[in-house]
């Protein structure tokens, strides 16, 4: 067993997404969304360097030294992986352990809407899962490419930095490759996917302008692209990806994204008060002909009338799930108040318990 292992090990067992393991500080967990001492003893700075250097590899290592930071994995066999930063800070050296489970949920497992089984029937365009850190859209797109790996036939090909889940082939060759490990960056594997002959490519994250550009084009080519971006709202999102680019290119980038964009599942998670946990809060919108006109007009404010108006099929609204929430006794109506992008239509509630 490595030194870290006990303390990620009593996390786990309390249900924590994150240790926060900080020389000079007691060890934390995040449990439910709340961060709490695990652990009240200070930890020596000497103790966290070793049990932290103990668990990378050569790479990062090199990529620490060179940076003061490093993104990797490791895992505990049969228990978890985790995503972890390791960081230099005033008292010392410090990680922060996000857990992933060793085996992916499914659709099923998460309660996803039917609208979400649907989009993973697609065979080309763009699907855009989003939402700040921690508001599982690593979760949600595993679970999507849990649905493709069991119905069909073909090539499934992740980028990640680091990678997170471990897919194992079913029905489709998987191929995983990280970023720092496997390929520089993001642009460079991605660019290269493309003549990796898939039918399916998640981008871990798409960042640069470089990165979403390729990501477009390969859209356009007829492969499914999935991806993320720290966003909040479908709106958003799209604004995020056009203006990205330079102004004389984002005429034609609407139009891609017009026709190329299948939808966009903004999500977050919320403490909940029926029991102990977190219920996900889902934005999503289809990217129908009334959000395709709109989006190659730019009219990129008036997409929130439109999900408004595509509840039949499925679309809904950030703060409309908010609501749905608080009816059922899940949420407070004060943290859906909180979170909420319309705060008026919350008043009613936020004092409810």
């Amino acid at each position: 067993m490595s030194k870290i292992d006990a303390y990620l090990t009593k996390a786990l067992e309390s249900n924590a997404s994150d240790l926060h393991f900080l020389s000079g500080d007691p060890v934390r967990a995040r449990i439910h969304g709340n961060l709490q001492t695990l652990m009240p003893d200070r930890l020596e700075t000497e103790f966290v360097q070793d049990a932290v250097f103990e668990i990378m590899d050569g790479t990062a290592q090199r990529h620490f030294q060179e940076h003061d930071a490093a993104d990797f994995a490791y895992e505990i066999p049969d228990i978890s992986r985790f995503r972890v930063n390791a960081f230099r800070h005033l008292n010392g050296i410090g990680a922060i352990f996000r857990a992933i489970p060793s085996k992916a949920a499914t659709l099923e497992d998460l309660n996803m809407p039917q609208v979400v089984h649907q989009l993973c029937k697609h065979s080309s365009g763009m699907i855009l899962v989003t939402g700040k850190t921690g508001s599982g859209k690593s979760t949600t797109l595993a679970a999507m490419i849990d649905e493709m790996n069991r119905r069909m036939k073909g090539h499934i090909l992740t980028i990640e930095d680091p990678i997170e889940f471990v897919h194992k082939a079913k029905g489709c060759l998987i191929s995983q490759r990280e970023v720092g490990v496997h390929s520089p960056n993001f642009a460079e594997a991605l660019h290269s996917a493309l003549r990796e002959d898939p039918d399916v490519v998640l981008v871990g994250e798409m960042r640069d302008l470089e990165t979403i550009s390729i990501a477009v084009t390969a859209a356009e080519m007829g492969i499914l692209v999935m991806g993320t971006l720290h966003t909040n709202g479908a709106g958003q999102t799209v604004d995020r990806i056009i203006n990205s680019f330079p102004a004389d290119k984002q005429s034609h980038i609407r139009t891609m994204i017009s026709t190329s964009l299948r939808g966009v599942i903004s999500q977050q998670l919320l403490p909940t008060i029926h029991k102990p946990g977190r219920a996900a809060a889902l934005e999503i919108m289809i990217n129908t002909n009334a959000v395709a006109n709109l989006i190659r007009q730019g009219k990129l404010d008036q997409l929130e009338t439109a999900i408004q108006s595509g509840g039949n099929i499925g679309m809904k609204s950030m703060d409309n799930a908010l609501m749905e929430l608080v009816e059922k006794g899940w949420v407070s109506g004060k943290e859906a108040y909180l979170q909420a992008n319309n705060k008026h239509k919350f008043e009613q509630v936020k004092d409810m318990d």
